[in-house]
């Protein structure tokens, strides 16, 4: 079995939905379970013999780096109990990071653990615009640092050169197989890799400016005990593996029912910014105010209030924290980001376990940290993997209940999206 640790809830949704488009039977788990996968699995009639994929979905990508570290490590613990003999770490497609970590950390912690000491580094998602070329990320034609996660209020990225990010936080050197390898063919790959271990790298950025690269690079890589990246690559490591396979009871066709529905997106990436202005034009909609989560212990209920007297629209409200980059940049600059950032979160979470009591049961929501919390807050133990509404964004079902749940990237789905997966109920 392959064995995923994803430093985030809507990164683990994203590789867990193209490992199931591409033939591997998925279960994914929130947190790191406390018991068997045997018991585990059986909720959702799925035996242990059955699963090919199991991802653990972590809150570790802007936690601190001691605690991010402590997380993966236990989540390899699980998985290699549970009898997974290839892992692989899943950050986001922009590389959300900073100079400190975690990325860098927990990839070396985790090659540690297992005794090895060399893996890719390659965040590459083709379809969804995030390309590498020469070591630099891109988003759409766009240099990383140029797309708007310079503005990020967490992992702001300054720099798109993926082998100066990963140096300044990991412990090893980053060397590149550049796309002129790449192109030559798998065997190339792996020649140019034993080369980069001999030179003395820990890390190899590959290049991948189109799927084709990917497809490449996961023949390459199919022996590796880790392997680091997006869910691009982990895509064509499952086509790659189930190629002698059709496996079509793999893929379902999991649709949430229409039923009491609400958006909160947490999301400040240019895209999300679009999809809320886009939204706004179709249902009722109210921003949440940073203040008021800071400074008033019933905000959430008033927000809860909001919402339930909207829930009868044709389209679900939406709770947003969504800003413009300009007033992001004033709301850290009167609260501080992270004193912010923590009372949206926050809010969100009492918002969202309010509204499950009340009978809400399909809840989409924009930005990791976001999902991240409110997941952790309606306490569940994992999800089956549905239909995708957009790629790397399939909606789940909750393990046991009837309660489903579209967990957004900040930058992933077209303007339309919140509608589209409404669109989608049956």
């Amino acid at each position: 079995m392959l064995g995923v640790i994803a430093d985030d809830f809507t990164g683990a949704s994203d590789i867990a939905s193209f490992l199931v488009e591409n033939g591997l039977r998925t279960v994914q788990m929130n947190g790191v379970p406390n018991r068997a996968l045997q018991s585990t699995t059986s909720q959702s009639t799925t035996s242990q013999s059955a699963v090919d994929a199991v991802v653990i979905s972590l809150k570790s990508r802007s936690n601190p780096v001691e605690e991010a570290v402590q997380q993966s490590l236990q989540a390899l613990a699980w998985l290699q109990k549970s009898g997974c003999n290839q892992f692989y770490f899943k950050y986001c497609s922009t590389f959300d990071s900073t100079a400190s970590g975690n990325i860098g950390p927990v990839t070396d912690a985790l090659l540690d653990q297992l005794n090895d000491d060399f893996t890719v580094i390659t965040p590459a998602l083709p379809i969804n615009g995030r390309t590498i070329f020469n070591g630099y990320l891109f988003v759409g034609q766009t240099l990383l640092n140029e797309s708007g996660m310079q503005n990020h209020p967490i992992t702001p990225m300054k720099d798109a050169n993926l082998m100066r990010l990963m140096d300044a936080q990991a412990r090893g050197k980053t060397g590149l197989v550049a796309y002129s390898d790449v192109i030559q063919g798998a065997d190339h790959v792996k020649r140019c890799f034993e080369q980069l271990k001999q030179q003395g790298y820990r890390y190899a950025v590959v290049d991948a400016v189109d799927n084709s690269q990917l497809a490449v690079l996961a023949e390459a890589i199919d022996d590796f005990k880790l392997v680091t990246g997006g869910s691009g690559l982990a895509a064509y490591m499952a086509a790659y593996k189930n190629k002698n396979n059709t496996a079509q009871a793999a893929k379902t066709a999991l649709l949430p029912n229409k039923a009491k529905s609400v958006i909160l997106s947490g999301s400040c990436s240019v895209m999300t910014n679009k999809q809320v202005e886009a939204y706004k034009t179709k249902a009722a909609h109210k921003l949440l105010d940073v203040e008021q989560s800071l400074n008033n212990p019933n905000y959430a209920e008033a927000l809860y209030q909001w919402v339930i007297e909207n829930l009868n629209g044709e389209f679900a409200p939406m709770v947003y924290a969504t800003v413009a980059p300009e007033q992001l940049k004033a709301i850290q600059a009167k609260f501080g980001g992270e004193t912010a950032s923590h009372a949206i979160e926050q809010t969100f979470a009492e918002l969202a376990q309010k509204l499950k009591q009340y009978g809400v049961k399909n809840f989409i929501t924009a930005g990791g940290e976001t999902s991240s919390i409110v997941v952790q807050k309606l306490g569940f133990d994992g999800f089956q993997i549905g239909k995708q509404i957009a790629p790397g964004v399939p909606w789940l079902k909750a393990l046991d209940e009837a309660t489903f749940l579209a967990l957004k990237s900040g930058n992933f789905g077209k303007e339309s999206f919140f509608s589209d997966a409404q669109e989608m109920f049956v």
